[in-house]
Formats: C-alpha cells, sequence, structure tokens
C-alpha cells in the first residue's frame, strides 16, 4: 500500500515529471549559490547592495509580468511553454558559465542574464505551478503540490553544499555549466509523457480582458486577498536567504564558500520535514498559512541572535521548516479553491506576489544588512512576518466577528471562533 505521503508517485506522468524536475531543481540551487558569490566575492568587494540588484533583475520581472504571463498560462498548451522555458533558461546558464570560465566576468553581464532569466522565469512560473494539475486527479493535487516543495527543497539540502565544495575546487563558472546541463533532464520528462494520460485544464478562447478577468476574481476572494499579503510582506524582508546567510558566513562569521553552501543544506533539512509534512496534508486552510508566518517570524528572530556558526546554522532548521509550510499551504490553498480556467492567471499572480516582492525587498534588505549588520538583514524577516500575522487576525476578526486563540498543548494550535 503506497503511504498517503507519496500518493502522487503512483501516476506515471508525475512520476516522469517529479524525476526530471528533482535534477534541474539540484541545479538550479547550486547556481542560485554561485551567482551570489560571484557578484559578493569576485566582483564586488563584499557588496550585499549589488547582490540584491541581482535577486532584484532575476525575480522582478514576475511581479512586473505576472498578469500577462498567467493569461500566457491559461491560454496556450503548457507542456509546450515549459519546453521552450526550460530551454531557454539553460541557454542562460550556459552563457553565464562560459563567460566566467572562459574570460574575465563584468557585473553588468551578470546582471543582464540575471534579467533575462528573471523574464523567462515569469512565463515559466504560473505555468509549472499549474501543470501539476494536469498530471495528477484533484483529490491527489495538495499531496502532488507537497511532493514539488520536497523535490525542491531535497535540491537546496543537496545544491548548496555541492556547489560550496565545487566552487572551492574549480570555480563558480563550472558550477553555471552544470545547471545548465540540468535543464536536459525537465525536457526529458516533457518529451517521455504520455500525451493520452495528461488531463489538461480548459483553454480560455482568444480574445480581450483575460488579465481583468483574473484580477476581478481575485478581488473576489479576500481569502486569496491575506494570503497574497502573508506571502508579499514575507516573500519581501524574509526569503532573502542565499543574501542574508551569504552575508552571515562571509561577514559576521568570516567563513569561506563551503561554509556557506553548508548553511543552505542544514536550512534545507527543516524545508524538506515541512514539505512532507505538507504532502500528507489534503486540505490547507488559511489559519495555516498564518500559524506558519507566527512560527517562522519567532524562528528567523531567534536566529539573527545565534552567537556562533553552528548555532546559526541549527538555528535555520525550524526557520526552514515554517518557510516551507508557509508556502506550500498558500499555494495549495489557492490552487485547490480557483477553478481549472483561472488557475494559470491566479497562480501568476501569486508567484507575481511571492517570487516578486523578494526582489523588491532585497536592496533594502541588503542595505540593512550593510548599514546594521547581517543578523538585523534576517531578524527583519521575522519582524514582517509577526506584522503580517497580526494583520490577518485582526481583519478577519473585525470582518467576520472572529475570535482566534492559540493553545500549546491542545490541537488544533489556532481555535477559531464564529460569533
Amino acid at each position: 500500500m503506497t503511504s498517503p505521503t507519496f500518493q502522487s508517485l503512483t501516476v506515471r506522468n508525475y512520476r516522469i515529471w517529479a524525476g526530471g524536475a528533482i535534477v534541474s531543481n539540484v541545479g538550479t540551487w547550486m547556481q542560485r549559490v554561485a551567482q551570489d558569490w560571484l557578484v559578493l566575492t569576485q566582483l564586488t568587494n563584499n557588496s550585499a547592495v549589488a547582490v540584491g540588484i541581482t535577486t532584484a533583475l532575476q525575480f522582478g520581472p514576475q511581479l512586473l509580468l505576472g498578469p500577462f504571463t498567467g493569461a500566457v498560462a491559461d491560454r496556450f498548451p503548457q507542456r509546450a511553454v515549459l519546453a521552450v522555458t526550460q530551454a531557454l533558461m539553460g541557454t542562460w546558464a550556459l552563457v553565464l558559465g562560459l563567460l566566467v570560465v572562459l574570460g574575465d566576468p563584468q557585473l553588468w553581464q551578470v546582471y543582464v542574464i540575471a534579467g533575462l532569466l528573471g523574464v523567462t522565469s515569469a512565463f515559466d512560473a504560473p505555468v509549472r505551478q499549474t501543470f501539476v494539475t494536469s498530471l495528477v486527479p484533484k483529490a491527489m493535487l495538495a499531496n502532488a503540490v507537497g511532493l514539488n516543495s520536497a523535490s525542491f527543497n531535497g535540491a537546496r539540502l543537496i545544491g548548496p553544499a555541492v556547489a560550496g565544495l565545487l566552487i572551492a575546487a574549480v570555480g563558480t563558472g563550472w558550477v553555471f555549466l552544470i545547471n545548465a546541463a540540468t535543464f536536459a533532464a525537465t525536457c526529458t520528462s516533457l518529451a517521455l509523457m504520455r500525451r493520452s494520460e495528461l488531463v489538461p485544464a480548459p483553454r480560455r478562447p482568444r480574445g480581450r480582458g483575460a488579465t481583468r478577468e483574473g484580477l476581478a476574481y481575485v478581488r473576489s476572494r479576500p481569502d486569496i486577498v491575506l494570503i497574497l499579503f502573508v506571502v508579499g510582506l514575507v516573500g519581501a524582508f524574509g526569503m532573502n536567504f542565499q543574501m542574508t546567510t551569504a552575508l552571515m558566513a562571509r561577514v559576521e562569521f568570516g567563513l569561506g564558500a563551503d561554509s556557506y553552501g553548508l548553511l543552505g543544506s542544514i536550512m534545507a533539512i527543516g524545508s524538506l520535514a515541512g514539505a512532507l509534512l505538507a504532502a500528507r496534508r489534503e486540505h490547507p486552510r488559511l489559519r495555516l498559512v498564518v500559524g506558519a508566518a507566527v512560527s517562522f517570524g519567532v524562528f528567523a528572530i531567534l536566529a539573527s541572535v545565534m552567537p556562533g556558526y553552528w548555532t546559526f546554522a541549527v538555528a535555520l532548521i525550524p526557520v526552514g521548516l515554517s518557510a516551507l509550510t508557509l508556502m506550500t499551504a498558500a499555494n495549495a490553498t489557492v490552487q485547490m479553491t480557483t477553478p481549472p480556467e483561472l488557475r494559470g492567471r491566479v497562480m501568476a499572480l501569486y508567484m507575481a506576489v511571492f517570487a516578486g516582492t523578494t526582489p523588491l525587498g532585497a536592496p533594502l534588505v541588503g542595505w540593512i544588512g550593510e548599514v546594521a549588520g547581517p543578523r538585523w538583514s534576517i531578524a527583519i524577516g521575522g519582524i514582517a512576518a509577526l506584522v503580517a500575522a497580526a494583520v490577518v487576525v485582526l481583519v478577519v476578526s473585525r470582518r467576520q466577528e472572529v475570535h482566534v486563540h492559540y493553545r500549546l498543548h491542545e490541537r488544533p494550535h489556532f481555535l477559531v471562533q464564529v460569533g
């Protein structure tokens, strides 16, 4: 009998997709570590602002293009769009790797490639997020979303550590080249799927008003608006871990690339645990998003005051667990409660807020790290998460006369009473 945690893997097409995704995800995490380390140590003199700008260029396009790319996700065949976007992202990684290995890379070149990667990712993200609905029955959707997160964070467990070792051994350029090769895995998995077993979402017919239709639907759903608020605030100030842990490793503790990469892998222990727990939940709710935001805020603040490298590293485990719980609960709640014909546009807005606010906050968080110290660059994320949770509780309580109580020794921990 298949464990409830892995039930989506019984579906052939999903199993093939998951296999290609884990390979590509490892490469993606390797590139993220190598890119930040390249900018921080080789192209600048430990400039957190430059790292923040790079992050902004890589993730900002999702915020700007989100509504339009969502319409593309609902209009065109998802598998074909993914084949194009995955091939392009592999190309940008290849170009960056060749620039570093063969020449004298300049900061502006990294900025340009980060921007190209950001534009491509803006089209890729909503399609990739919603493609899972074509692979598994609706009853398995929450499980598949959780396993996708497990794959991403399992790769996060491996990728940063491997990247750190490779950077120390052969430099950042080869990391980019390896990532370019990993995109072949997702392209191959797309080609191997049985088209007859896919269940594509209804395509929106050609015509104007697609973006307005998606925005109007989100406005009509206060629960989704509140989820976007939490995800946006936490994403802006709390999800810049590649930058903040690089600052902690390099500036606060005076360590090298291998120690930086290890921080990402240790944090991924908590993230992977959170993803596997999420895969077992059939019906995530707004209250889980709020509870995870509170946990994230508390643990991020605790991590920011840890005195040494190893205590800081261990403190990142619950940070990763709560962050992943927040992300998967928000993602699954939005996907499962949105009509299939609108899902691409709604998830594009979700990804625009989640991924797009991170670059908006990155330069500010980097500036805080330079002016007030690396510890404050982490603490500010925890404070933002607590503020977001408090605002949601206040809004829900006032609008619906809902009373929210937290019980430490009873389940559910968060008790919601109406009236």
